[in-house]
């Protein structure tokens, strides 16, 4: 077993049961020039994450821990894409029109890759997901059952909006959850907090939180 020094308290799990779930580190959020920049958002936080995000998930993969991730992006014709969904944002900016970098959030468009920075490697999940999240209209649940994993650690963006959602579903199906505090940013400061300080109140209601160079040398102690 591995602990990580956590709040509100330690974090115990076993590598080969454990999986890091990535969260839509995708170019049309983070990159400038993207759909988040063109909605009026400040990307910087974002992007400035992303190096942070690749030493998690090198300490995970030199672990033997399971790396998933995710993408938010909807079919071309939309029919996985409810109005109640694509009716929101600016209206000449919504799922499906045309953006910097190709149709918003369409499956296969450039906008919708994940950084190269962070490329998943060969055989590692990438879950297309239609909803903010990862467990909703995907075989993520089927995927981790399979791989018989009982405990998930979190990093992307946002942090109020789909990692924070896709951390409520995990916890209703039973996982114990960690979110690594300096590998996931909103482009509002205040969600961030709110959100961290929501996920582990009441003695880890949804989950734990520890940085990445707590988790990352808990994993370090594991191969030594």
């Amino acid at each position: 077993m591995v602990e990580v020094a956590a709040q509100p308290g330690p974090f115990a799990f076993e590598p080969s049961r454990t999986a890091l779930v990535v969260i839509d580190m995708q170019r049309d959020f983070i990159e400038p020039g993207g759909f988040g920049a063109a909605l009026g958002n400040d990307v910087s936080p974002l992007r400035a994450i992303v190096p942070t995000v690749r030493r998690l998930i090198d300490a995970c993969r030199g672990a033997g821990v399971m790396v998933v991730h995710t993408k938010e992006c909807h079919r071309p014709d939309l029919s996985d894409c409810p109005p109640a969904k694509r009716n929101r944002g600016k209206p000449s900016l919504r799922i499906g029109d045309p953006g910097p970098m190709g149709r918003i959030l369409i499956a296969g468009e450039p906008g919708s890759d994940i950084l190269p920075e962070l490329a998943p490697a060969a055989g590692e999940v990438v879950i297309e997901k239609p909803g903010k999240g990862a467990f909703y209209a995907t075989p993520l649940q089927e995927t981790l059952q399979a791989s018989g994993i009982t405990h998930l650690i979190f990093a992307g963006v946002t942090t109020e909006v789909c990692v924070q959602t896709t951390m409520r579903e995990a916890n209703d199906r039973g996982y114990d959850c960690l979110l690594a505090e300096d590998a996931t940013e909103s482009y509002f400061p205040a969600f961030k907090r709110a959100t961290l300080e929501m996920v582990r109140a009441q003695g880890a209601i949804v989950g734990w939180t520890a940085t990445v160079d707590a988790i990352a040398a808990a994993l370090a102690a594991t191969r030594a």
